[in-house]
């Protein structure tokens, strides 16, 4: 039996797209936006309400619904060499499908819950009707061999009926507790092994071989006819086993399922004896087979170890294999296949968007692939990531080759314009900075919902807080928390109503749905300390939400969009992202100028600095930055200081490095005015200066402090030098009612190096394994000091207070450097290996309110 080829379009050079090419240039485009939306959507998790679920839907019921309702009717049409229905009942089918996606989209993220059941409906009720006209074709054509792929299509359909029904249930909250979680898993199940397999297997009968130009299997007939009565006896059986909560029902089912599925795949094994993949297209499908195979497997040893009730957040891992691996590149490699067919304009035209379309494709197909187990697999946040990133810049690059072949069809005489490239490269980066300047991290600490009957929110517990970690919403409303980790730990999330999530490994994922909301519900993690911690979360009803806060004290509201002023209100979140564009206080500490005197000049200044991730606050700096600049020299040398007062009250300086009386050159001076101040360095060590304006505390407080190092004699030259200053940070402004108070009973809201706390969490320091690194420290108090630890790495030269307590070649080691306020030193050490090392206060509390950082070390 010969190849299998479908030709679209005249003979000839260039011509434009016949009328039936036409039509599918216009119905591919919109698979080709949906694609695009997917990508903005990932693009975006911190600015959509349900991101996580809204990517999945945007993509499988938006573009892959789509594409199947296009390509299985045209595939249908040509296999059975009978004409398809009406182009304007195919249209009309189009648009109604897209409409009905568009109200599950919107009645699910941001509308009421009636609006998705209506759409999810309507879903259903579009692929009856495309199976009612399949079945018609079937029953119209003459006998013929390749009859049994229609089979595949309409117990694809009907797999999609159920799966939207119990999607539609889903979407108007119909049961509780497990009942839910086993709706959710058979949902799921039923779409994916159902809808979007049973049609990719079918079509892969006759697809497979017409991409590698090679004749059918011999065995395709017979295998495609066993396979589907196995496939839908093993969905007959898998559904109603998670349905009921029969587990080894569902294993049996799914095994059967499995059988089916190797069956099925028989002939395209076979093929590849025959015929290598030789273009992008065929390697594309052959890695999405390959990964369908995987989470297959994965899936089925995933149902026999979980009981239903836990199965959502079991398959949670399971979901970018299947998406990432199998689905999106089932739908790329047949879109590079079957888009220049479609789009016409004659040989010439087909291999040039061909070409097109397969630009770059070995690099493509290794990203992507590449990227899918990192997505998939409880790595780190940072190979998470980069995951994403491998995953959908294939994605992106396929749109915009996309774009430009569709673009090339309307205009086949034409130059092809870069606009079209550019408008969607620029709209999905514009989408991806403005997600990252909005966004919360792991999202937004504040959520408002709009008013609805039944809602759904997406929490996260990471970096022990809880996020949203205030939620408002209309008395009366349902709420349903779909609750994830993601963390490196285990967390769970008890509510004061007593509902509450089982504990939750990394990656894993709970539904909790509460009673109507009838007052203030405080919501924690149980595991020992993480409350303390911060991780707290309320929920309120509308009216009191502009009041409201976490239950406990601590840091617990954090991480949310924007930036905010510091103030009582304000809580940290060490772990929350940093604002666009922040840029940390340079800690490298360059060698002392040389000569023997040193001419400054500082100057006070008011300042809006970012004093923690998202929180800034107006301080009171020299020369614009906490701490202030850093003064370096010898034993012996002079500095002349002249300070300039550019605030708006009085103020005046100290350096501790100097004997001086206090009388002249500590004084106060007025906005506007400026003194010298001249002293020598007689005595070595790491100096504090600050303001000695009374009252200093409050002074000190709001970030009037430096540090002044005066090296040792003969101090040994090192590879780095950084200095650190460590500091207490009160939230709110000077004049504040209780700012005063909470001073002075040493009460602040966190502690910070360098003028932000946690700030080198998020751009570490940097060194080189190997390399000799020596870390001044300064405590600048006002009330308290530092226990300085740097984990991984033992001291083995420490210096404080002008006296060396150990020292090179010494054997004893030192594990901190304690300081009192305003006493200051350094530590050496050598990072013996590449890898991070976080430094802090030892005085956990601090640590885990801000006095943290890291070292990044490469290798040499």
């Amino acid at each position: 039996m010969g190849p299998v080829t479908v030709v679209i379009g005249e003979k000839g050079g260039t011509q434009p797209p016949a009328p039936r090419a036409s039509w599918h240039l216009r119905a591919n485009a919109i698979v080709v936006a949906w694609i695009a939306l997917t990508i903005a959507a990932a693009l975006s998790p911190g600015v959509l309400p349900a991101p996580r679920w809204l990517v999945i839907h945007v993509f499988l019921l938006g573009a892959v619904t789509t594409a199947i309702v296009i390509w299985s009717e045209h595939f249908a049409a040509a296999l059975l060499r009978v004409g398809a229905s009406g182009r304007r009942w195919s249209i009309t089918r189009l648009v109604a499908l897209n409409a009905a996606t568009i109200a599950v989209l919107y009645g699910v993220a941001a509308g009421p819950w009636p609006v998705a059941a209506a759409g999810a409906a309507a879903v259903v009720g579009v692929v009856v009707w495309h199976a009612a006209v399949l079945a018609g074709m079937l029953k119209r054509a003459l006998p013929g061999p390749f009859r049994h792929v229609i089979g595949w299509y309409l117990a694809a359909a009907g797999a999609l009926t159920v799966g939207g029904a119990l999607g539609g249930l889903l979407a108007a909250h119909v049961g509780n507790g497990p009942m839910h979680e086993r709706l959710h898993a058979a949902h799921a199940e039923t779409n994916l092994f159902g809808w979007v397999a049973l049609t990719v297997l079918g079509t892969l009968f006759t697809l497979w071989p017409t991409v590698l130009r090679t004749r059918l299997s011999p065995l395709t007939r017979r295998c495609s006819r066993l396979a589907l009565r196995l496939a839908v006896a093993g969905l007959g059986l898998t559904l109603p086993g998670l349905l009921l909560g029969l587990r080894w029902v569902a294993v049996a089912g799914l095994t059967v399922y499995l059988a089916a599925a190797a069956v099925a795949l028989a002939p395209v094994v076979e093929t590849l004896r025959r015929r290598r993949p030789h273009t992008g297209a065929a390697w594309t499908l052959g890695a999405a087979v390959a990964w369908f195979g995987i989470a297959l497997i994965t899936d089925l040893v995933v149902v026999a170890t979980h009981s239903a009730d836990d199965l959502p957040a079991a398959l949670e891992p399971l979901l970018p294999l299947v998406l990432a691996g199998f689905a999106a590149q089932v739908l790329l490699g047949s879109l590079m296949h079957l888009l220049p067919a479609v789009l016409g304009g004659g040989p010439v035209r087909f291999k040039q968007n061909a070409a097109l379309l397969e630009r770059g494709w070995p690099y493509r197909l290794a990203a992507a692939n590449l990227g899918v187990p990192l997505v998939a697999l409880p790595v780190p946040e940072r190979v998470g990531l980069l995951g994403w990133v491998l995953v959908l810049t294939p994605a992106v690059a396929f749109v915009a080759l996309a774009v430009t072949a569709l673009v090339r069809a309307r205009h086949p005489r034409g130059r092809v314009s870069p606009v079209p490239l550019g408008v969607v490269v620029g709209c999905l980066l514009t989408t991806a900075a403005v997600a990252v300047a909005v966004s919360g991290g792991a999202g937004p600490a504040r959520l408002e919902v709009v008013p609805g009957v039944r809602r759904t929110v997406e929490v996260t517990l990471a970096a022990m807080r809880i996020r949203p970690a205030v939620i408002s919403a209309p008395s009366g409303t349902v709420l349903t928390l779909r609750v994830t980790n993601a963390d490196a730990q285990r967390h769970d999330l008890r509510l004061s109503t007593g509902d509450h999530t089982p504990m939750l490994g990394p990656g894993e994922t709970a539904v909790v749905k509460l009673a109507p909301l009838a007052g203030t519900v405080d919501g924690s993690c149980t595991v020992a300390g993480h409350q303390a911690a911060g991780m707290t979360m309320r929920i309120v009803p509308a009216p009191a939400a502009a009041s409201a806060e976490p239950a406990e004290t601590g840091h617990a509201a954090m991480g949310r969009s924007g930036t905010r002023t510091g103030g009582r209100g304000t809580t940290l979140d060490p772990g929350a992202p940093m604002s666009p564009g922040w840029k940390p206080y340079d800690a490298a500490l360059k060698p002392a100028a040389g000569g023997e005197e040193h001419r400054v000049e500082i100057r006070v200044e008011e300042t809006d600095l970012e004093v923690a991730p998202g929180v800034h606050q107006r301080m009171w700096t020299f020369d614009g930055s906490v701490p202030g600049p850093t003064l370096r020299g010898k034993v012996g040398d002079v500095f002349v200081v002249t300070f300039v007062n550019g605030g708006t009250i009085g103020h005046g300086i100290d350096f501790h490095a100097g004997a001086v009386a206090p009388d002249g050159p500590m004084r106060t001076i007025d906005p506007g005015q400026r003194l010298t101040y001249r002293f020598r360095a007689d005595r070595a060590g790491a100096w504090l200066y600050h303001c000695s304006t009374m009252p200093m505390s409050l002074h000190i407080a709001n970030g009037m402090y430096g540090a002044v190092v005066i090296d040792p004699p003969d101090l040994p030259t090192v590879d780095r030098e950084f200095v650190l200053v460590q500091g207490e940070l009160y939230l709110g402004q000077p004049g504040q009612d209780d700012l005063g108070s909470r001073i002075l009973e040493g009460r602040p809201d966190g502690w910070m190096f360098n003028g932000t706390a946690a700030g080198y969490d998020h751009v570490p320091l940097t060194a080189t394994a190997g390399e000799r690194v020596r870390i001044w420290v300064v405590a600048a108090g006002p009330g308290s000091g530092t226990a300085f630890h740097l984990v991984g790495v033992p001291f083995d030269t420490v210096y404080k207070e002008g006296a060396y307590l150990l020292k090179r070649g010494d054997p004893g080691g030192a594990q901190v450097l304690d300081l009192a306020p305003a006493q200051g030193g350094f530590a050496e050490l050598v990072f013996p290996e590449a890898g991070h090392y976080p430094f802090v206060d030892h005085t956990m509390p601090r640590a885990e309110a801000g006095a943290h950082g890291l070292f990044a070390v490469s290798a040499p």
